[in-house]
C-alpha cells in the first residue's frame, strides 16, 4: 500500500476536470487528500474524474467555476470548504493557452489570457485565504517554462504566465509564515496527442523525451507534502529543454 502523505488534508484543484488538472487531483487523492475540484464546461469530465477520486477512498467534489467571475469564485471556495470542512491547499490550475502571432493580437485576446491566467489565481489565492491562514496550508501555482523563457507566437500567455510567477513571489512573501507559496512551470507536456511537432521537442530536450502530467502532477506534490519552511520557489518541470 502506498504512503498517504496527505490524510487528512483537504484540497482544491482549479480546473481539474480533465487534462493536467485531473492528473493533479487524482494524485493528491492517491496520497489520501479529500479533494474539491472546479469546471467551467466539461461537466461530463467533471462527474468521471470525481468518481475516479472518490475511488481512493476520501471524499470529492465537482464545482462549476468560472475564473474570470469574482461571485462564482467565492461561490466555490465556500462549497469547497463547506463540504470538505475546511481547506488545507490551494492548486491554481485553470488555465488557458492559444497561438497568434505578436503583432496580431488583439487587446481582448490579451486582457482575456491575462483575465484567466494570472487574475483568476489572484482571486482564487486572495478568497481562499483566510482558510488557508487557519490551516497553515499551502498553494501551488502551475506557470509555464514560457513564463520564463519567450515564445514568439505566444506573447500574451508568456507575459501572464511571467506574472503568475512573480506573483507566487509576492505571496509568498506577503503570506508568511502561515502558507508557504509555490509555483511549478511544466515545459512541453504530452497528453498522448500524435503530432509530429512533439517529436522535435523531445530530440530538443536534454531528457530525450517530452513531459507527461505525472510529472507535473509529482512537483505539486513535492510541495504539498515537503518542508512548509521551501515556500517562493519556482520549479520548471521541463526534462531541460529550458537550458
Amino acid at each position: 500500500m502506498k504512503a498517504r502523505p496527505l490524510a487528512g488534508r483537504r484540497a482544491l484543484v482549479t480546473g481539474g476536470a480533465k487534462r493536467i488538472g485531473r492528473t493533479l487531483a487524482l494524485t493528491l487523492a492517491e496520497a489520501g487528500a479529500d479533494v474539491a475540484i472546479t469546471y467551467r464546461r466539461s461537466e461530463a469530465d467533471a462527474r468521471a474524474t470525481v468518481l475516479a477520486l472518490q475511488s481512493f477512498g476520501g471524499q470529492a467534489l465537482a464545482l462549476n467555476c468560472d475564473v474570470r467571475e469574482e461571485s462564482s469564485i467565492k461561490a466555490a471556495v465556500a462549497a469547497a470548504v463547506d463540504g470538505l470542512g475546511g481547506l488545507d491547499l490551494l492548486v491554481n490550475n485553470a488555465g488557458t493557452f492559444e497561438t497568434v502571432a505578436l503583432e496580431e493580437i488583439s487587446a481582448a485576446e490579451w486582457d482575456a489570457m491575462f483575465e484567466v491566467n494570472t487574475r483568476g489565481p489572484f482571486l482564487v489565492a486572495r478568497t481562499a485565504h483566510a482558510h488557508l491562514k487557519a490551516a497553515h496550508g499551502r498553494i501551488v501555482n502551475i506557470g509555464s517554462l514560457g513564463g520564463i523563457h519567450p515564445w514568439a507566437t505566444h506573447a500574451h500567455y508568456c507575459t501572464s504566465k511571467a506574472a503568475l510567477h512573480m506573483l507566487s513571489h509576492t505571496m509568498a512573501k506577503a503570506w508568511a509564515p502561515e502558507i508557504s507559496v509555490n509555483c511549478v512551470a511544466p515545459g512541453m507536456i504530452v497528453m498522448g496527442e500524435l503530432n509530429p511537432a512533439y517529436e522535435e521537442f523531445a530530440l530538443k530536450t536534454p531528457m530525450q523525451r517530452n513531459g507527461r502530467a505525472e510529472d507535473v502532477a509529482a512537483a505539486v506534490l513535492f510541495f504539498a507534502t515537503g518542508p512548509h519552511f521551501i515556500t517562493g520557489q519556482l520549479l520548471a518541470v521541463d526534462g531541460g529543454l529550458g537550458l
